[in-house]
């Protein structure tokens, strides 16, 4: 059975209408399933030096991005400092950053270097990455202004 034109066409709204919703409701943090960091607690990647998941129970919102942690102490941790906790350049790659495009990270590609959080695409890029720590965060630091204008490579 096929629906009326007029019902697809209302469906078909409805559905673009929910879609950019959803784009307009994300924050400034790459996200997936609508959380920052893939749902893994930013805090446990200072304090337990792993990627840890977090539980929707523990979440709290900094820049329009959804959090999650894996307790509550870690959720107050970062409320009281979102800033020092959040990943660099929005939780994107930071060698892709450091060479002038955005694209996804993985939770296990990450290091902690003077207090900051920085997040690579994979494990390989990651060991690229820490080849030039220091050089790729500079160029990334200089870079973030303009690659965080730029939509994600997928």
């Amino acid at each position: 059975m096929t629906l009326p034109t007029n019902i697809r066409r209302a469906a078909a709204s409805a559905l673009l209408l929910l879609l950019a919703a959803g784009s307009a409701l994300a924050g400034d943090f790459f996200e997936v399933d609508g959380y920052a960091l893939r749902g893994y607690d930013p805090v446990a990647y200072f304090e337990a030096n792993t990627p840890t998941k977090g539980v929707v129970a523990h979440r709290a919102v900094y820049q329009g991005s959804t959090f999650l942690f894996a307790s509550e102490e870690n959720r107050r941790k970062f409320a009281a400092d979102p800033a020092h906790y959040a990943p660099q350049f929005g939780g994107y790659c930071a060698l892709g950053t450091a060479n002038g495009y955005k694209v996804s990270t993985e939770p296990d590609a990450f290091k902690v270097v003077d207090g900051k959080l920085y997040l690579n695409y994979n494990r390989k890029v990651f060991d690229i990455w820490t080849r030039d720590e220091p050089g790729n965060i500079a160029r990334a630091n200089r870079n973030w202004p303009e690659v965080s204008k730029q939509p994600m490579k997928q």
